[in-house]
């Protein structure tokens, strides 16, 4: 991941909890759109136009980071051998 070379002015924290969702919509004439829904809020992740390589590199760095989003949370929830997480 490359090093932000511009401050952020904000940031917007989104839990997960009971009402959280991802959908993607592969509509069959346009862009894919991917809903992250958190309930009240939803987050819509499209493309500004026709796919380009640049929206493929994100996507593929978004599943990336989701994977190892998904394995701290294994670890912490299920307490993986590396020696981190609660016992389950």
């Amino acid at each position: 991941m490359t090093r932000r070379r511009t401050p952020r002015n904000s940031v917007i924290r989104l839990t997960t909890g009971h009402a959280a969702r991802t959908l993607n919509h592969p509509f069959p004439r346009r862009e894919p759109v991917l809903a992250l829904d958190f309930g009240a809020t939803c987050v819509l992740v499209a493309t500004s136009g026709p796919v380009t390589v640049e929206d493929l590199e994100f996507a593929r760095q978004l599943t990336r980071e989701a994977h190892r989003f998904a394995r701290s949370l294994e670890r912490s929830f299920y307490g993986l051998p590396d020696g981190k997480g609660v016992a389950a």
